[in-house]
């Protein structure tokens, strides 16, 4: 085969090449026929170039150029010699970086064959996600996947940039490591060496970048792949990337100090886009109180409210009942040990003008039961409403539960009251929510009000609103299990004022931990470590692991603790969601190259799958499948 080796992209040519021959190398996008005349729009990954073949000349050549382009079908890979000439005024296309010229083709030669496409290769595929996954090699030839595949890479570079100007060192961790438990299940790797023995792949590289931090590294980063045996979601993945980094001798401050750096230097760099120096700060109560998540997208406000000073002097029982059985609730945690906080009943105003502006009108039944639907699903009774109306110096509440609030004339003095205190006016709709429960009340109008930010069109991709989660409990009681549990990790160090009663009231106890979320997602996390294996041994006690336990699993890092660890922390930004949101998309496998599906399962190479049994053999594992289901 002749080798037409390209000269130059199918992005790069403008103006000032008119003139030049070129070679150029790609895959057909788009041919037209017009009458002797043929236009091919050549694609590679940096644009495409419009290609015109005149195919009407009655040499030798030309009938030659004219069977191959007759031959040509989409996504046939072809490489062009020709002359760049300027387009004819009438046929300039702006919206093309190479829209003021073409190549009218000298030479043409067939790389590769084509067979029919499964689906149109385009901007943005409209193929179902199985038939992209399955096809990726073709899906990922979009224009869409290139880009945000190439914005990955971007970002990994800017962070590499970044991070090293900050003198930090890039460490590789183990991929092979001990089976530890972080929270969710591993995935283990059979040692054929040593019969019943197993590798685990690392959930985070959270061990060993304490580690380094004994053996006094002081600053590390690394681009890190982790691997957790989970369920499947949109923002989750059964492999998965983080920005693993890790310090010595900080406080919390200095963490959040460097992230802050680090993205506002990615999002300039890739996108242009000024980052606040300093990001908003909320606590986990504060969050839960505001928003009804430790989660919260604060593109738009809409804020829960406190409506139990109110439910007291309403008539509503409902309400009143929610609030002595959380009474009762938090009296009975506390003979037990455990801090509770007791009932509450929470309201979300959705402003008029919001609704109106989202051409929804006032809401009907129907939409505040697809509302309620979603309550409930975060274990809500139900969800009550009432509709401010009337005037602002005569309002009136209307509709849901408004008779057991006011007696329905104008301007009553407790509904006054209630629409002041929860800054509403008439045309607004008041949503509210009881438990004995306070953290459900407030997470189930929290998944109201998230649905509400969707559906009323608030949630504009192109903004990048930070927010930072602070002061979370250190433990959380497993109601199944009756026992306490680590409610991020055991590693993260409880804030000082409660080491005294660390034991005595886990449930009140504040770690050092912070997260950090971008438009409702968790972009990071991270924590000061505990560095103390004094204290590191209190904390395994608590979460009921013996000493002979964490000896076996954890003796390597409390082992190094003992030779003079210093105080360390760090964080980990996730790079799959954090190039998501970047990219305005909602799923991570529009930013993963080889992603699997909902399933787990990669539909390309069709894996996981079997291994044959000489395999099995070597490694001394025998496969016991599960029992069949009963039709």
């Amino acid at each position: 085969m002749e080798l037409l080796k390209r000269t130059t992209t199918c992005g790069a040519l403008g103006k000032a090449d008119i003139g030049k021959t070129v070679i150029l190398n790609g895959w057909v996008h788009r041919k037209r026929d017009h009458g002797g005349i043929s236009f091919i729009n050549l694609r590679d990954r940096y644009g495409i170039t419009q290609v015109v073949v005149d195919t009407a000349g009655e040499t030798g050549a030309d009938q030659e150029l004219a069977a191959l382009t007759g031959e040509l079908r989409n996504e046939y890979c072809i490489a062009v010699e020709g002359l760049v000439r300027p387009r004819p005024p009438s046929m300039v296309n702006p919206e093309m970086a190479t829209g003021e010229i073409e190549v009218a083709a000298q030479k043409l030669l067939i790389l590769n064959r084509s067979e029919v496409l499964p689906f149109q290769i385009d901007e943005e595929s409209d193929a179902k996600e199985e038939t992209r996954l399955k096809y990726r090699y073709l899906d990922l030839r979009s224009g869409g996947m290139q880009r945000r595949i190439r914005l990955r890479s971007e970002v990994c570079f800017a962070v590499r940039e970044w991070m090293t100007s900050q003198g930090f060192y890039e460490i590789e961790t183990p991929t092979f490591i001990r089976s530890t438990p972080e929270g969710a299940r591993d995935y283990l790797v059979p040692s054929r060496l040593y019969p019943g023995k197993f590798y685990a792949l690392p959930q985070s590289p959270q061990l060993y970048k304490q580690i380094l931090m004994a053996a006094g590294f002081d600053k590390y980063f690394q681009i890190a792949r982790c691997y957790r045996d989970e369920d499947a979601r949109g923002d989750r993945q059964p492999e998965f990337t983080q920005i693993d980094i890790e310090m010595s001798f900080v406080s919390r401050e200095d963490v959040l100090a460097v992230t802050e750096g680090l993205l506002g230097y990615v999002f300039k760099k890739t996108l242009n886009r000024e980052l606040p120096p300093r990001f908003t700060r909320l606590t986990f109560e504060e969050a839960l109180e505001r928003y009804g998540t430790d989660k919260p997208d604060v593109r738009f406000d809409m804020p829960l409210r406190d409506f139990g000073p109110y439910a007291a002097e309403g008539g509503f029982q409902a309400f009143k009942d929610a609030l002595a059985a959380g009474e009762a609730a938090k009296a009975a945690a506390a003979a037990r040990g455990i801090t509770q906080r007791g009932g509450g009943v929470k309201a979300l105003v959705v402003p008029g003008e919001l609704m109106g502006r989202a051409g929804k009108g006032p809401y009907s039944r129907k939409q505040i039961e697809e509302l309620e639907a979603q309550a409930k699903i975060y274990r809500a009774k139900g969800l009550a409403w009432m509709k401010a109306a009337g005037t602002d110096d005569a309002p009136v509440l209307e509709g849901g539960i408004s008779k057991f609030f006011g007696d329905g004339s104008p301007g009553g003095a407790l509904t006054r009251k209630i629409l002041s205190g929860l800054e509403a006016k008439p045309g607004d709709l008041i949503l509210l929510t009881a438990d004995a429960d306070r953290r459900i009340a407030n997470i189930a109008l929290g998944a109201v009000r998230s649905k509400l930010g969707r559906d009323l069109g608030l949630l504009d991709p192109r903004r990048f609103e930070f927010v930072w989660i602070l002061d979370f409990p250190l433990f959380e009681f497993n109601e199944e299990e009756n026992r306490w549990e680590a409610a991020h990790h055991m590693f993260s160090y409880p804030q000082e004022q409660y080491h005294a009663v660390l034991e005595q009231d886990p449930g009140a106890v504040k770690g050092d931990l912070y997260d950090l979320v971008l438009n409702g997602f968790e972009a990071a996390s991270g924590s000061i470590r505990i560095h103390d294996p004094e204290l590191q041994n209190r904390v395994f006690t608590v979460v009921g692991l013996n000493p002979e336990e964490a000896e076996q699993k954890f003796g390597f890092l409390t082992g190094a603790f003992k030779y003079g660890a210093p105080p360390h922390g760090g964080i980990a930004p996730g790079l799959d969601r954090l190039v998501m949101l970047m990219a305005g998309e909602t799923s991570i496998k529009e930013v993963i190259a080889f992603p699997k599906n909902s399933f787990a399962v990669s539909p390309m190479d069709d894996s996981p799958g079997e291994v044959d049994q000489k395999q099995l053999d070597e490694l001394h594992l025998a496969v016991v499948r599960p029992p069949e289901k009963k039709p």
